[in-house]
């Protein structure tokens, strides 16, 4: 799994932690945690099939799915 992606899904994980914390204490910025986790969590499976295509490319297999 590429760098990029491994400390995306560590802030997605940091993230959504840190929304659960805030939710559990009455603030509503959890919501904003909700996004960053989102957002981070796309990175990271844009970061993966990226060097997915990226290894098939290299290696000359057709990119399936």
């Amino acid at each position: 799994m590429p760098r990029l992606a491994v400390f995306a899904l560590v802030v997605c994980a940091l993230a959504v932690a840190a929304a659960v914390v805030s939710f559990v204490q009455g603030s509503w910025l959890g919501i904003v945690w909700i996004l960053m986790a989102g957002i981070s969590s796309n990175m990271a499976w844009f970061y993966v099939r990226k060097a997915k295509m990226d290894r098939e490319r290299h290696t000359g297999a057709p990119v399936a799915g």
